[in-house]
This record gives C-alpha cells, sequence and structure tokens, in this order.
C-alpha cells in the first residue's frame, strides 16, 4: 500500500470523528460534514500520491472538506432559510486554513447525540457512526438490527439535529444524569468494537480500544464527581492492562482464567483501582462500576493465585438486579461453578434456554459447554461446543474451543 493511502488510512482513524464534529458543530449539519469530509478524503488518495503527504494531513483535510461544504450551501435555493445559509457559510469561512491544532469538539457532540429530542434506541449508534466512523452495517450488527432499518434511523437522526439545531454543549448538572448513561454507553460500545481485534489485523478497528480510553479519560477529567465515569474508565483499564495476556506468541486465545499475570500491565490495573476506589466513595452506583468491581476481584489473582469467585458471584447478583441482562446471567453461571461447583453453574444456565436470542449467542454455547464437561455430561458438552464452535468469528477463539471439545470426545 503506498505512502498516501496509509497516511488517509491513519488520519481517517486518528481524526475522523474530531474532523466531522468540527465542521458540524458549526453548521449543525452531520450528514452534511460526513460527505464533506468522504470528498475530502477522496481527495487525499487523487492529489497526495502527485504532491505528497501534508506535514499536517488533518488540517489538510479540514480545509478541503470546509470548501465542500461552504460551496454546498452557496448553491443552495435562496428562500425563507437564506439568512441561515448565510450565516453558515461565514461561519465557515471564518474556520482557519491551515491551523496548527484543531479544536476537539468530540465530546459536545457526542452529548448532542444524547441530547432527548433524539430517539433513545439510536443515541449510541449515531455516536459510533459521527465519532469513529463506524458504518450503518457494522453498528447494525452490533446492535442486532438490519442495517437498511440502521441506516434509515441514523438519517432521521441526523436531521433532527440540524432541523431542531440541537445545541451541541455539554449540559448542566440538571440535565446531565438523562444523557450520560447514553454517552458511557456508546465509549464502551467503541472501546469493545477495538477491544475484539486483540492482534491488531482488521484496519477498521485499529485504535478503537485506545479512543474509547481517551473519551473515557476526557470524560473524568471533565467530570470527576461522577461515580460511574470513573467507573467505566476503571472497567476500560482493567481489559486493556490484559491485552498482551489474550493470545500466546502464536496467536493461541488464552481465557482469563489461564492468562499469565506477569503479562500483564500493573500500572494501568493500579490506575483502575485508584479509581474504582474513588468511585466507590461518592455517592450512588452504577453498572460500570459493578462491572469493574468484578474484574478487580479477577485481578487478586496477582497477589493470591485466585480470584475471589465469592466477591464475583455476589457483584454479578446486584448486576442480574440492575440490568436484567441474559450476559449477566451466563457470567453469573460461570462464576457460580467455581464458586460452588459445575452442577450449581449448570442450574443457573437453565432458565436461559427458553430465551430466543440465546440459540444465536455464542458465550451461552461455549458456557453450557464448558459446566457440562466439568459436571460430567459429556455428550452435552460435546454438542453444545459443536454450536459454539460454529458461532465463533474469530480463528484463535474457535481453534480454542475445538481443542476444548477434541478434549471432551478423547475423554480416558
Amino acid at each position: 500500500m503506498d505512502a498516501s493511502r496509509l497516511a488517509a488510512q491513519a488520519a481517517a482513524r486518528r481524526s475522523y470523528g474530531k474532523l466531522v464534529a468540527f465542521l458540524s458543530a458549526r453548521t449543525h449539519d452531520l450528514a452534511g460534514a460526513e460527505d464533506a469530509l468522504a470528498d475530502a478524503f477522496e481527495a487525499a488518495l487523487t492529489h497526495w500520491p502527485d504532491t505528497g503527504v501534508p506535514a499536517t494531513p488533518e488540517a489538510w483535510l479540514l480545509t478541503v472538506a470546509r470548501r465542500k461544504m461552504v460551496d454546498g450551501y452557496r448553491r443552495t435555493r435562496l428562500d425563507d432559510e437564506a439568512a441561515d445559509t448565510l450565516a453558515i457559510v461565514g461561519d465557515l469561512m471564518d474556520i482557519e486554513q491551515d491551523p496548527a491544532e484543531i479544536p476537539d469538539e468530540r465530546l459536545r457532540l457526542m452529548f448532542a447525540c444524547a441530547h432527548p429530542a433524539i430517539d433513545t434506541a439510536v443515541r449510541a449508534p449515531l455516536m459510533l457512526q459521527t465519532i469513529l466512523g463506524f458504518d450503518a452495517s457494522t453498528i447494525a450488527s452490533a446492535f442486532l438490527v438490519a442495517p437498511a432499518t440502521m441506516s434509515q434511523r441514523l438519517v432521521r437522526a441526523k436531521s433532527k439535529i440540524q432541523q431542531a439545531r440541537i445545541p451541541f454543549a455539554v449540559p448542566d448538572r440538571h440535565a446531565m444524569a438523562e444523557r450520560i448513561e447514553t454517552v458511557l454507553d456508546a465509549v464502551y460500545a467503541a472501546f469493545t468494537e477495538g477491544w475484539s481485534d486483540p492482534v491488531g489485523t482488521e484496519p477498521h478497528r485499529r485504535n478503537l480500544a485506545e479512543e474509547g480510553i481517551w473519551l473515557g479519560r476526557l470524560l473524568a477529567a471533565l467530570l470527576p464527581q461522577e461515580p460511574e465515569v470513573l467507573g467505566l474508565l476503571a472497567l476500560m483499564l482493567y481489559a486493556e492492562a490484559r491485552r498482551h495476556a489474550r493470545r500466546t506468541p502464536e496467536g493461541d486465545y488464552v481465557p482469563l482464567a489461564e492468562q499469565d499475570v506477569a503479562k500483564w500491565d500493573m500500572a494501568l490495573i493500579d490506575e483502575a483501582e485508584s479509581l474504582l476506589q474513588q468511585a466507590s466513595a461518592m455517592q450512588g452506583i452504577g453498572r460500570y462500576q459493578l462491572e469493574a468491581a468484578v474484574q478487580s476481584a479477577h485481578v487478586v489473582r496477582r497477589h493470591t493465585g485466585r480470584a475471589d469467585w465469592p466477591a464475583i458471584v455476589g457483584l454479578y447478583d446486584a448486576l442480574a438486579v440492575l440490568t436484567a441482562s441474559p450476559v449477566v446471567a451466563i457470567n453469573r453461571a460461570v462464576a457460580l461453578a467455581e464458586a460452588r461447583g459445575a452442577e450449581e453453574g449448570l442450574s443457573a444456565l437453565e432458565p436461559l434456554a427458553e430465551d430466543v436470542r440465546m440459540a444465536q449467542y455464542q458465550p451461552y454455547w461455549a458456557a453450557l459447554a464448558q459446566l457440562s464437561a466439568r459436571a460430567g455430561r459429556f455428550e452435552a458438552a460435546d454438542q453444545a461446543y459443536e454450536r459454539a464452535i460454529g458461532l465463533e468469528s474469530d480463528p484463535a477463539v474457535r481453534s480454542f474451543l475445538q481443542r476444548r471439545r477434541e478434549a471432551v470426545i478423547k475423554r480416558p
């Protein structure tokens, strides 16, 4: 791949959301900003091979995108909205041609996307598209929605922001509570999308985990008295600390319970522990603090050699009450098996068999297979492993499950 294309990809990963946020904060036209930026990237791929990559690619892209938007607004029919159109053109013309630093408007854009006027179901997907450049198909897959449906929802949401002139601003304390949960959900969704590519082999996911942590740090700096903000940042840092332990040098998957603690990043874990302690001293407890506390109970293994399974069960009990999530129920069943035996874990999994969503949910079948094998129910384990393997898309995890299944088949 030539240097210009690599530079364009790097700029997209690093600054797509920053540029969209900067342009749309002045126009409230998210779709227009995205289209203009897409044109700018296309222009980069045309011009950079001949002229060379500019010293500041983001500034070059911003300048081109700004001109595209100005041209588009100038062609707007002069009607009752002429004054607004001319004002927008003026705002865009005031942007510096070659800014040394582009102000970061991403956080304000995130809160605009979480505005009460935006449909609840589309707030987090809208943030993922505008801040991180996810395409509608990727977002639809993450939220279990048809791509066409998700695309329509995103278009309507962008139109709402433009038509209602929803402000790009961090809300006051009174309005904060109803929007912060959606913002945190979107940040975590970005992190987990990057986390699912542990060896960085998929270009569209690269740096997303880092981006999620960066946004988490920004939120923590802006809202240091919000315990759930600190809890989310702690949760992401716990996970990121284990990045280099998740695969062997050969690329094989290593489950959490079998990871070499020497490969964990202790500085990140210590930072996460400190954040969790700060959050626990504040009023109010939520999902992210509890999930971070689960991770804290896992990392005690670096001192004791074993995770604190009774504490993990208790934390999942609290999470189950708070979220009623089947994912929490699966994790709770696995923790019960560790604390009280495989049969207890299987009993906890039984109610989920009636949930139609579990038919295509790989973690359910993997947990069922693991616990069935431990309980000596080898035929059931074999069938569950077969189902889990068929649903798994990650080759390393699929190989891991196949090895576990073979061990069941070849048992003495």
